[in-house]
């Protein structure tokens, strides 16, 4: 079987997962007011600085009493510096199902050595059983599975208790999922994956629980100055005025603000999630008719509408060994890149072979429309070689 080479491509045709396309309109000079060369100390910066932590609580609408700050690392530092200065009060229940929840599987388990830890790990594509969560165990858990495109359907399994934390990786949610703060102690997630920002910053958000946990329990562990929240025993409370822990990239927050702009400008982030839920749409439709590939996730009601994957079942590239199915993706990819069609859509290198299509608030429907044809047209020259 032939697919003509279709003739229409994506107006952008970056459908990486992260970094992730910029918003439409994003110009280089709509960064021209950057607070370029001034110290994150100076006043314009720190206004820049503050700007982004009351923006963000006000546009994701986070609980007043919730605070916010701008750490480093992106979400990887923001949720391993909570996991280091709070983890260890209370027994631990991890739970993953893709790779970045197996990091910090890894995190509790082989760094922290975290005495009473459970780990529940589900093969990519599905998800674990929340009901082994214990009523008295901190929780780590990643809302939306960034590398697998399964996320949670929703938090009933989390049993309020004031006496624990619940950590939640959020960073291939927020802007696009419901996010149920009332359940959660500490939110992360990064700009590179929501809006199509600059990578290395990352976003922390603690309840008023989690300022507790920081204020009343001491891990007997070293805390690099990265992880440091407190001063004299207290909550540090300028890292959620501007300041920061190391100096961060104006430029970038420049960016961010921007992107939180056109967020505005669009509506809010309940309009970003609608692009994400209408271009999952398009893709659902368009795996319905295929010959050649499904979901990775089989279950729609837990599958995400930001990063989605997908498996060949084509029994032509289904019957190779992992090494061979990988390769047809790396030449589809590269066929599909000379094009200039598509850019960055093959799986995540430690996910099963297949291809991965961000599909978040800031990629446009039509583009994912106009990604689907060239698709089949790669998968189709490159089987024909089989």
């Amino acid at each position: 079987m032939t697919t003509a080479k279709p003739v229409v491509r994506p107006a952008c045709p970056h459908f990486s997962s992260g970094p992730t396309a910029k918003y439409p309109g994003f110009s280089l000079q709509n960064l021209v007011t950057a607070a370029l060369g001034r110290s994150h100390r100076s006043g314009d910066a720190k206004k820049k600085l503050k700007a982004a932590i009351d923006r963000t609580k006000l546009i994701l609408g986070i609980p007043d009493d919730y605070r916010v700050a701008i750490v480093p690392a992106s979400d990887t530092g923001a949720v391993e510096m909570c996991m280091w200065s709070m983890l260890g009060a209370k027994p631990v229940d991890v739970f993953a199902w893709e790779a970045f929840g197996q990091d910090w599987v890894t995190d509790a388990v082989k760094q922290l050595k975290l005495a009473d830890c459970n780990t529940h790990v589900a093969e990519f594509g599905q998800l674990p059983d929340f009901a082994k969560a214990r009523d008295d165990a901190d929780i780590i858990f990643t809302w939306n599975g960034t590398t697998s495109g399964v996320r949670v359907k929703d938090v009933d399994w989390i049993k309020p208790n004031p006496d624990r934390v619940v950590i939640c990786d959020a960073t291939s949610a927020a802007f696009s999922q419901d996010i149920a703060w009332e359940k959660l102690d500490v939110v992360t997630y990064s700009w590179q994956k929501c809006l199509g920002g600059e990578a290395a910053h990352g976003m922390l958000i603690l309840s008023p629980n989690a300022v507790k946990r920081l204020e009343t329990y001491t891990p007997d562990r070293a805390l690099p100055k990265l992880f440091r929240m407190t001063k004299g025993g207290k909550i540090d409370e300028e890292l959620f005025q501007g300041a920061t822990i190391n100096t961060p990239s104006m430029l970038c927050v420049e960016d961010y603000l921007q992107a939180l702009d056109w967020v505005e400008r669009l509506g809010g982030w309940k309009k970003l999630k609608a692009r994400s839920d209408e271009s999952l749409a398009i893709l659902t439709e368009w795996e319905k008719k295929s010959d050649w590939v499904e979901f990775l996730c089989k279950d729609a009601s837990v599958r995400s509408n930001t990063g989605v994957t997908f498996r060949i079942k084509d029994p032509r590239v289904a019957g190779l060994d992992e090494a061979g199915q990988r390769d047809f993706v790396k030449k589809m990819m590269k066929r599909l890149e000379t094009e200039n069609a598509c850019f960055d859509a093959a799986g995540y290198a430690k996910a099963p072979p297949g291809l991965r299509i961000w599909v978040g608030g800031s990629v446009e429907p039509s583009d994912v429309k106009k990604l689907l044809p060239w698709l089949d047209w790669a998968f189709h020259e490159e089987a024909a070689k089989l």
